[in-house]
């Protein structure tokens, strides 16, 4: 019944339009009243203690490092960089965007400002040069979610503050997952476009790759520092985030002197605005994570799927396959903080680590960003890129099939997860 009660009470608030933030409190609420020790300032205490945390204090200064990142031209150098570099083979502009978002994805932990950023800066020329529109919009889509898998990862932020995991492993920990992506991305790329007959780029001379690489040594020095600075416990992760704001900062005024003094308050103002929708969804969160631990929900679904506890790889199966489904109708942060206080009480019980699993629910939530009906990532590069809805969902599905694939063959096979994060972490 209670579990009846939470689904009932959550779905229906999101079913009439009701924010997912205010859908939480109702949920919370709805379960306080059903145990009936509803209580207003329970409520207010867990709303405010939801947002007490240091760590979060990560999340305003990534999103403001990707803010400062795209506006003071080191979108553009990265761009610039990995033309030089594949422009010139069969697909390159392809090749140029999955490598530009993996670099970018270690400097802004943002999926939505990587979208953005990419569809602005590639997709004009990918039109011009005579590449399939829907294609090239779906690639440019599917690469930009690796950001919240690379570090620095907003997402990762979120999911260790809700499951009590430690930030700086998973941050080191979704390095390889990332690549991989990309690797799926670019062999499938290779395969759609092997016929294509598009007029490539020349390639550039050594001269020209040496001046590009000049003009974003800045720009790709930041990832080194704070992988460097996480692996050898120079800095917290919340400390690294200020680091990459402030570098940013600093390259884009002084360095880059693209980004001018007046732009610093809109640019404050839009990382501002994200965070505290961000912000709010987490304090909001905590009022139902505490009334789910009050109401022993995760018991309950402990020995509703306790056939599966004796074997971790099909319980990963069907947690994996409960956030495909729940991801195509909400957004990624709403998703971590409904179903990890629900989920890890499991994990832990089928003895699966706790970092492994942030990695592939954190892999699996960035992939719902690109999930029609919701996917926030595509309706990003839909508007940026003046095309339409139908199309950029068209073009996404071979890339989304290619990144699900990846997936499913990490939960077979754990240790391409946990081999390089013990490589890293030692």
């Amino acid at each position: 019944m209670t579990i009846a009660i939470f689904l009932g009470s959550l779905l229906g608030a999101m079913a009439l339009g009701v924010p997912i933030a205010f859908a939480l409190l109702a949920c919370g609420a709805a379960l306080m009243w059903h145990m009936n020790m509803f209580d207003a300032q329970i409520l207010a205490q867990n709303v405010i203690e939801g947002a007490n945390s240091f760590p979060l204090l990560a999340v305003p200064f990534f999103m403001l490092a990707g803010e400062i990142m795209n506006a003071g031209g080191l979108s553009r150098r990265i761009v610039n960089f990995a033309m030089t570099l594949v422009g010139h083979v069969r697909g390159g502009l392809g090749y140029v965007g999955i490598m530009a978002a993996i670099i970018m994805a270690a400097l802004s932990g943002s999926a939505v400002a990587d979208a953005a950023a990419l569809a602005a800066l590639l997709l004009p020329m990918m039109n011009r040069a005579g590449y399939d529109k829907a294609r090239s919009a779906g690639l440019l889509a599917s690469a930009s979610i690796i950001a919240p898998i690379i570090p620095p990862s907003i997402g990762f932020v979120v999911f260790g503050v809700a499951a009590n995991v430690s930030i700086s492993k998973l941050f080191l920990a979704g390095i390889a997952p990332g690549l991989m992506l990309g690797a799926a991305l670019w062999f499938t790329w290779w395969w759609l476009v092997r016929k294509d007959k598009i007029q490539a780029a020349p390639r550039a001379t050594r001269a020209e790759v040496l001046v590009a690489l000049k003009d974003a040594t800045f720009a790709l020095v930041l990832p080194c520092i704070v992988v460097f600075g996480l692996k050898f416990g120079v800095f917290t992760p919340t400390e690294a985030a200020v680091v990459a704001a402030v570098y940013s900062l600093f390259i884009s005024t002084v360095v880059y002197r693209e980004l001018k003094i007046r732009q610093l308050y809109g640019l404050f103002e839009a990382a501002a605005k994200t965070t505290a929708v961000i912000m709010f969804l987490v304090a909001a969160a905590m009022v139902s994570a505490w009334m789910i631990t009050v109401a022993n929900l995760p018991a309950e679904l402990v020995t509703l799927l306790k056939p599966l506890l004796d074997s971790p790889t099909l319980l990963m199966i069907a947690i994996m396959l409960l956030t495909m489904l729940v991801g195509t109708a909400m957004d990624m942060t709403p998703t971590i903080l409904i179903l990890t206080p629900v989920l890890m009480p499991l994990v832990k019980a089928a003895g699966i680590d706790p970092v492994y699993f942030g990695v592939l629910f954190m892999i699996n939530n960035a992939i719902g960003l690109i999930t029609p009906p919701v996917g926030t990532v595509l309706s990003t590069v839909a508007g940026v890129g003046k095309i339409s809805m139908d199309e950029v969902t068209k073009g996404v599905w071979p890339f989304m099939v290619a990144q699900f694939a990846m997936m499913f063959l990490m939960v077979l096979f754990p240790q391409l997860v946990m081999a390089p994060a013990r490589w890293l972490s030692g």
